[in-house]
């Protein structure tokens, strides 16, 4: 270390010169300043490129949620009125059936009038997306859209084959509204 004088000055040449060169290491060179400058400021421009990424893609992920909901609530949003539906569709297609050769006669307008109703019923069914699930007798009993009532042993049968529908299903676009109700077959194969 240099000797100092009692002012606080170096007193050798020499000593001058090693501390001058001393504060020269010390001080960075301006080459050194930019470059360190430089490499904050591109850190800084590598983390808003990652938050400008980040905030893209969650816009994205959101505008893509928010179709798939449109979607599903357009199709599925009047789901609980389609359900709501059906006993009217039920009753009015007993009724139709009910009705005696007779009864057609003597009431020939308002049955008439009744199977109307019935027809644009199940137009505006079809418009929606409502489509009936209608399995026949013999048919493979389908637990993904059909609701056992009952099991009985019909000779003639194989297990698991519906033996009489009791109501018609429906169907919501890709979704269960309501599964068939029907009887199935438990004779022992």
């Amino acid at each position: 270390m240099a000797e100092r004088d009692e002012d606080g000055f170096l007193d050798d040449v020499d000593a001058l010169e090693a501390a001058l060169a001393e504060e020269e290491e010390a001080e960075p060179t301006e080459e050194e300043l930019a470059a360190d400058e430089l490499a904050i400021v591109t850190a800084e421009r590598d983390e808003f490129k990652d938050r400008f990424m980040r905030a893209l893609a969650d816009a994205e992920n959101s505008r893509k949620r928010s179709d798939r909901d449109r979607r599903e609530a357009e199709n599925y949003g009047g789901s609980k009125l389609a359900r709501d539906l059906l006993p009217v569709y039920d009753n009015m297609k007993r009724a139709l059936e009910a009705a005696t050769d007779e009864q057609r006669e003597v009431s020939s307008a308002l049955i008439e009038g009744v199977e109307l109703t019935m027809r644009e019923l199940v137009n505006v069914f079809g418009k929606h997306g409502i489509v009936p699930v209608s399995p026949e007798v013999g048919d493979k009993f389908d637990p993904k859209v059909h609701q056992a009532m009952f099991e009985a042993p019909v000779p003639g049968t194989k297990a698991g084959e519906v033996i009489q529908v009791a109501a018609e299903g429906f169907m919501l676009h890709d979704r269960l509204l309501r599964p068939a109700q029907v009887g199935v077959s438990s004779t022992p194969g």
